[in-house]
């Protein structure tokens, strides 16, 4: 099984986040990947942004928790949790 660790250290914005997804799986339909938890949902099921039957690890996600005063990081949790697809840890 193919793996994909995306470092978060950098990350200050929600863009930042998803062009590091991006970039680390360069998945199917990237150009129509919607750069969104939803869209994430999504690509993590098949649609748009399917990175293929793999492992994300994302890793540093410390700064992470303060976007959007900590939603964006528990909504990634949640995602990550009920993924069956896509194994995804969140360190």
């Amino acid at each position: 099984m193919r793996s994909y660790t995306i470092d978060c250290a950098q990350i200050k914005d929600e863009g930042t986040f998803w062009q590091a997804y991006l970039a680390a799986t360069e998945p199917e339909g990237a150009g129509y990947f919607g750069c969104n938890l939803d869209a994430f949902w999504d690509a993590l099921n098949g649609g748009p942004g399917w990175p293929g039957e793999c492992q994300l690890m994302f890793i540093n996600t410390e700064n992470l928790k303060a976007l959007r005063e900590g939603r964006f990081y528990q909504a990634l949790r949640e995602i990550a949790r009920d993924s069956e697809l896509v194994e995804v840890r969140i360190d």
